[in-house]
């Protein structure tokens, strides 16, 4: 079987040095230079030739972050490499999923695009924005949750009269799953907006007088949503409110939002990297041993629907 080796962009480093060290290997060397006017490229400081390459970088943030993963997927595709998996924890770019009205572009589907023709072999990644983004590529796509690690640390909390929320209709289906394997009653949050990142209202649907409720979501931008949700919760009776999101995007004024909430804390993923001293409420869990345990299946050749808890 082909040798594996794995290799980071810039700033999913934090991460691919853990997942490095759960699989009991050296982080790939790799260089990227950057010029005086902003360009950059990428080369490989190690031979690659005839081995399977996994290239970790979450496409968050500054547009930089997915030039170096196609460039990145570009040279190890020169230099020979057997095949090439692109290991994307956050797949940026990925709420512009469908026209949701004329005349705008379909992002995510643009950026499978992009990944394809570069030449891809595989994508691993974790909770899509929208489930159906698998289909817009014609390669493997391994697609993880962070259930996985969401899920233990629930168990841990113990709480009684437990309630799973969805901040919104659209992330029904991702708490139903939450609800069934607890066997907790669902709520849900029904909001309209004026325009992105602001909510202009929201009604709960369901009972949450007196109950824990654990709010599940799959990212956290400005924090407006889930703050208005754990707001209009706690003023309900609510005895404490959780959110638990795998995406941490945090854009100002993110933070301060949570601290003045009435969220008891935020639970998300490090797929993105954040300071934890910006929001003493938030508590960081990591992904690494989930997604080293996915690299190795895929390796040797295991099935990794196994693995997930729901």
């Amino acid at each position: 079987m082909a040798q594996f080796k794995v290799f980071s962009g810039t700033n999913s480093r934090y991460l691919a040095n853990e997942i490095a060290k759960e699989l009991g290997v050296e982080l790939g060397k790799l260089n990227i230079q950057h010029f005086a006017d902003g360009e950059f490229e990428v080369s490989y400081e190690e031979s690659v030739r005839g081995a399977e390459v996994y290239l970790i970088q979450s496409t968050f943030n500054s547009s930089e972050n997915l030039m170096e993963l196609l460039l990145m997927i570009d040279a190890a595709k020169r230099a020979s490499a057997k095949s090439i998996a692109a290991v994307i924890p956050y797949f940026g770019w990925a709420r512009q999923d469908r026209k949701d009205k004329p005349r705008v572009s379909i992002a995510a589907k643009m950026v499978a695009d992009l990944l394809s023709a570069i030449g891809i072999d595989r994508l691993i990644t974790m909770d899509l924005h929208a489930d159906q983004i698998q289909g817009f590529f014609n390669v493997p796509v391994d697609h993880l949750y962070a259930s996985s690690v969401f899920v233990p640390y629930i168990e841990s909390l113990h709480l009684d009269n437990l309630v799973i929320a969805s901040p919104d209709v659209g992330g029904a289906k991702r708490a139903n799953s939450y609800s069934s394997y607890f066997n907790a009653p669902l709520v849900l949050c029904h909001k309209q907006r004026l325009q992105a990142n602001v909510v202009a209202n929201m009604t709960i649907i369901g009972d949450v007088k007196d109950k824990n409720v654990i709010l599940i979501d799959d990212m956290v931008d400005t924090a407006g949503t889930i703050c208005k949700a754990a707001n209009i919760m706690k003023e309900a009776g609510a005895k404490s409110v959780r959110a638990f999101v795998s995406h941490a995007v945090m854009s100002d004024p993110a933070s301060e939002r949570v601290m003045a909430s009435g969220l008891d804390e935020l639970v998300f993923s490090n797929s993105i990297p954040f300071e934890q001293e910006k929001c003493p409420k938030a508590h960081i869990l990591s992904i690494a041993g989930l997604f080293a345990d996915t690299i190795t299946r895929v390796h040797d050749n295991r099935s990794i629907s196994s693995a997930y808890l729901l």
